[in-house]
């Protein structure tokens, strides 16, 4: 299979040469790599230009295509015509050696998946496999016979009976569900709804009749959820956990802790309606009861965290968010 790997990229040049040089030891080597850079200024091109790699196409977009979604679709309208696969990653990943060669095996073991998505390395979280007859306690989260130490958030929301009720990379009809995070270190490949944008893949025939949706402003938070929960709509989605990757989060280019919090509402209203846009009321009290609980929690956040203003900000821009759904709902696009 034929495929091109899109790097959207914004002020991160560092991230993005370390990036490429993972990129440049892979087993499989992309057939073509295009750079959507959105920065302001010339050192992401200045860096590429004293740093050679191979099949690497470089564009600086003008203003009005800046952003993550913008930025997507902006290459995916330059990817070459005889590509089977489009891949994408962020600018601060770095891949292990064999990622690109266990993601496209994983289409041919699965003929009928649309796209395919990596396993970022969660070196904080302890799993454990611990077999297929054990009961979780109600601190501990236990999937397909591994069992993790689950946090203070999603324990109370299982004793408040609000938790999800779909495995990991699934949304349930209230959202709020478990990303893809949350699937064990168990190498084996699990059909999933959901994917992390900046670790996906998907065929290009997806692209002939879908798009990243434009709503999704600058950093673009949950966009990658609205787009494959569309394309499961259409058909099947898998997480390789085999193909790994490390995601080290560079802070820059991130927005600030009170647009961060009104994005995670009204983007969560935005992808929540994207997979149920007709909710029942049980399911619209379950969302806003969760709503509520996180940015309740998240206050609390300014009296028990060391980043107290962090907490706070982000908590009062969630705040904000949830009361501007009153009279300012998001719009489907």
């Amino acid at each position: 299979m034929k495929f091109s790997l899109i790097i959207c990229t914004y002020m991160r040049p560092e991230s993005l040469l370390t990036l490429l040089q993972s990129v440049r030891e892979q087993t499989a080597y992309p057939d073509e790599i295009l750079i959507i850079d959105g920065s302001t200024n010339a050192l992401t091109e200045s860096i590429l230009q004293e740093n050679h790699f191979d099949t690497l196409h470089y564009y600086s977009v003008p203003p009005e295509h800046r952003g993550l979604t913008k930025q997507r679709n902006y290459g995916i309208a330059r990817v070459g015509k005889d590509m089977d696969v489009i891949c994408f990653l962020d600018d601060d990943i770095v891949l292990e050696k064999d990622y690109f060669e266990l993601l496209l095996q994983t289409y041919e073991t699965h003929p009928d998946a649309l796209g395919v998505g990596g396993f970022i390395i969660d070196e904080e979280t302890v799993c454990e496999f611990v077999g297929y007859d054990y009961h979780p306690k109600i601190d501990e989260f236990y999937f397909d016979g591994w069992k993790r130490k689950d946090g203070s958030r999603f324990v109370m929301r299982k004793r408040l009976g609000l938790d999800s009720d779909c495995p990991p990379g699934f949304s349930s009809l209230y959202s709020h569900g478990r990303s893809v995070g949350f699937l064990p270190p168990s190498g084996k490949v699990y059909e999933v709804e959901q994917l992390m944008g900046g670790v996906s893949s998907f065929k290009k025939t997806v692209f002939q009749t879908l798009q990243f949706s434009t709503y999704f402003e600058g950093y673009g938070l949950y966009e990658d959820a609205d787009f494959s929960i569309r394309v499961a709509k259409t058909g099947k989605l898998y997480l390789n956990t085999a193909a790994r990757l490390y995601h080290h989060h560079d802070a820059s280019g991130r927005p600030n802790k009170y647009q961060y919090g009104k994005m995670v509402v009204r983007n969560g209203w935005y992808v929540w309606r994207t997979k149920n846009p007709k909710p029942l009321l049980d399911a619209i009290v379950k969302w806003h009861s969760i709503t509520l609980l996180l940015t309740v929690i998240r206050f609390s956040n300014t009296f028990t965290t060391p980043k107290r203003k962090e907490a706070f900000t982000e908590a009062l821009g969630r705040t904000v968010g949830w009361f501007s759904l009153l009279f300012n709902k998001p719009k489907q696009s």
